[in-house]
């Protein structure tokens, strides 16, 4: 469901920029809205769409008239939501069927006919070409917003005709706030959920709704309860466990990278208030007192280059086994 700006958590220079430009009539032709899957682009062309069709406020949706109530459920005629069959390509056919050629049909019922390409960046470059045509005579009535994970996925061409808006990370009190007010999370389960969303609020949203969430992060403070003592056959088992769940590795390496990064903060500052695992204080501050600052920057790094070894399909068994390692090894100063 369409949320209006007013429901939207953050990103207030983005939404006063937008609001503005709907009360000075200066809308622009095209706008290019980037970041990462998960922080907010698609939200936010939303419920610029909506507040452009509404027919009530002057600069934000109102939620009550017909055109906000289709909008809302993205059932508005004049709100055009690109889609495309393959998942990992927008072809030229596709641009040309539900834009090019359509483009230049008048609203239905609206001020705006506005298009909406969620995955923006999947256009290979014969779509962008013909999309390109399009930006650069639009009819006077269309709006197209593009939602890419950066400018630089797209070609410099249709770049140059976009109003640019990056959609940044939101701070982790924002994103802990939003999740206490919206799941009715404990204050503990929040703050791990908005450290590891990395300000990143539908990250943090999948996170609090999994099961699975939860259920990693407690396998996590397990294993690194007993690696120092943890016996060769223990290190197996728990490598199995991460090979079978292969597909969340990365979480699983977030996941460890913020407790190391607690064990850094409280050898450094000893305050506990500034510390993710709070309730494991205990074991935060064994390790924190075990270990040598360049044991845990080690421990660190070695948590980026398993990462990248990953990424350069080095066997999966190897790097974890290397990483299990090295922790255990600078853990013990």
């Amino acid at each position: 469901m369409a949320q209006c700006f007013s429901e939207i958590i953050g990103h207030q220079d983005i939404i006063g920029h937008l609001k503005e430009a709907i009360r000075q009539g200066r809308v622009s032709h095209a706008y290019l809205l980037t970041g990462e899957k998960g922080s907010g682009r698609r939200m936010m062309a939303g419920a610029f769409a909506m507040a452009l069709e509404c027919r009530e406020s002057l600069d934000d949706a109102c939620l009550v008239c017909e055109s906000c109530r289709k909008a809302r459920h993205q059932s508005h005629p004049d709100i055009i939501y690109v889609t495309h069959e393959k998942s990992g390509v927008i072809t030229v056919d596709e641009i040309r069927e539900q834009v090019v050629n359509t483009a230049a049909l008048k609203p239905y019922e609206s001020p705006y006919k506005i298009y909406i390409i969620p995955d923006a960046d999947k256009m290979n470059v014969q779509a962008q070409n013909a999309l390109l045509k399009t930006l650069e005579e639009p009819p006077a009535y269309a709006v197209f917003l593009l939602l890419s994970v950066s400018a630089e996925a797209l070609l410099p061409t249709i770049v140059s005709r976009c109003t640019v808006l990056d959609i940044r990370p939101l701070s982790r009190t924002a994103v802990k706030e939003f999740l206490i007010r919206q799941h009715s999370l404990p204050d503990y389960e929040a703050e791990i959920a908005a450290a590891f969303s990395q300000g990143n609020i539908g990250r943090a949203r999948e996170a609090v709704l999994s099961e699975e969430f939860m259920m990693m992060t407690e396998r996590i403070v397990i294993l690194l309860r007993r690696i120092e003592e943890a016996s060769t056959v223990e290190l197996v088992d728990f490598i199995r466990i991460l090979t079978a769940e292969k597909q969340n590795i990365q979480e699983y390496l977030d996941m460890l990278t913020i407790w190391f990064r607690d064990v850094l903060m409280y050898k450094a500052t000893r305050e506990i208030d500034r510390l993710i695992f709070k309730k494991e204080i205990s074991d935060i501050r064994e390790q924190a007192e075990k270990a040598s600052y360049h044991g845990i920057q080690e421990i660190l790094e070695s948590l980026d280059k398993a990462g990248a070894r990953l990424r350069a399909n080095v066997s999966f068994e190897l790097t974890m086994e290397l990483l299990l390692l090295s922790i255990r090894e600078n853990l013990n100063g």
